[in-house]
This record gives C-alpha cells, structure tokens and sequence, in this order.
C-alpha cells in the first residue's frame, strides 16, 4: 500500500503536466476474501480504494485504473505449484471458467490498454484479469463433468 500510495503522489504532478494516467495493479484479492488471506487482502482492497479516491480528486487533470489479476503464471511464485498433475493445479482448474491460470502478458496486454489512448474516457475502472473468477458467486459448479 504504501508503494503505491508515494509512488502515486511523486509522480501526481509529473502526471498532470503530461496529462499521464496512473494504472494500479491490485489483485482480485482486492475485489473479494480469499480464505486465511486477511492481511493481503486488506492491502489490495486498499489499493482498489485509492485508485477509487484518486479517479475522483483528480479525474479532470488524469485517469486512475487498475488491473486486478488472478492467479498468474510468474516463475517467482505460481509455475512449480501449478505444474500439470498437481492438486493445486486440479483445484484451480476446477474454480476458473477458463481452466488455467494467467500469463503475465495477459495482464501486461490489459495495463497497456488502460495506458493508452483507446481508454481515454475510462476512469475509476477496475478490471479483473482472473480467467473469469470474480463471474463466480461461489457455488461448486453442479453441471462440469470431469470426463
């Protein structure tokens, strides 16, 4: 939180002689609760919040958005757990409509459009990169056949 925070105000100003745009990322983590997940949560809830305050006291000079990714393919954290055959990877699989978790340039695709100008009229826009996760209301899927 606060890397974003004084990241963001340093360059508020710079932003607004250039008519720039701020592009948070979050997480989905931030959209909803994830179980035994309070601190992270809380700390990408807060980040939704400030792109929320920040599209609001400075939406006449530039945009703030964010891009809230899911689980992501990155070698630091998720490719060893998720390798095919693991329990992790059958559970994800089993949660995200698109079966699979992300790659990081399909969040990256996703940041460089909210940067650009095709997304001029787009501000306090928060947009999951989840696979289709945050569409769920939670419930098991009764109709997937695991055949």
């Amino acid at each position: 939180v606060d890397g974003v925070f004084f990241a963001s105000r340093a360059a508020l100003p710079h932003l607004v002689r250039a008519r720039g745009c701020i592009v948070n990322v979050g997480a989905v983590s931030g959209l909803g609760g994830d179980w035994g997940q309070a601190v992270y949560n809380m700390t990408k809830g807060a980040v939704r919040n400030l792109t929320n305050v920040m599209a609001l006291d400075h939406g006449r000079q530039i945009r703030v958005n964010a891009v809230h990714p899911g689980v992501t393919l990155t070698k630091q954290y998720y490719r060893d757990a998720l390798a095919d055959g693991t329990s992790l990877q059958k559970r994800f699989i089993d949660r995200v409509p698109m079966g699979r978790p992300a790659e990081p340039e399909e969040a990256a695709a996703v940041i460089a459009f909210l940067a650009g100008s095709d997304a001029s009229y787009l501000n306090g826009v928060h947009i999951p990169v989840d696979g289709g996760l945050t569409a769920s209301n939670g419930q098991t899927n009764l109709y997937r056949s695991d055949d």
